[in-house]
């Protein structure tokens, strides 16, 4: 099943040509401060198999950090992000897909910056900080990771 997406005026939009290996909710505070929002969905998906249809995003790199977000440098949208630790993939902003509800997070990362008044809901893995891939993510997962690495 692939995923279409694209940025607010439409000038980006893209295609995710596999399920991505994992959906993130993270509560950084980083993300918090980017997205305006107690959290941020991520997509986590190989580059190679994200599809650019239209558009060339902008980007821009957190200094001090592994972070590089990608936006629209028309509208400001937010299409992904790079993180040095899986720079061979893209963290695909959930919201700017086209049914962002077929995507839920497999698990919240980061809570321990989460805001207080946020209920998760029960039976979705949950980590204070980050996890170890290896002992959370699939096999299969794992291999598609190392094939693109």
């Amino acid at each position: 099943m692939s995923h279409e997406g694209r940025c607010t005026c439409g000038a980006v939009k893209f295609k995710l040509n596999a399920e991505p290996m994992m959906v993130h909710a993270c509560h950084c505070s980083q993300c918090q401060r980017v997205t305006g929002s107690a959290f941020v969905m991520n997509a986590v998906i190989e580059k190679n198999q994200l599809e650019l249809i239209t558009g060339t995003p902008a980007s821009c790199h957190f200094e001090g950090t592994s972070h590089t977000a990608y936006y629209c440098g028309d509208c400001g949208t937010y299409v992904w992000s790079q993180y040095g630790g899986l720079g061979t993939c893209w963290f695909v902003r959930v919201g700017t897909l086209e049914d962002p509800g077929s995507l839920p997070p497999n698990v919240h990362i980061f809570t321990s910056t989460k805001q207080p008044w946020l209920e998760i809901p029960d039976g979705v893995p949950v980590f204070e900080e980050f996890y170890d891939l290896p002992t959370f993510w699939s096999a299969e997962n794992m291999a598609r990771l190392k094939a693109a690495s």
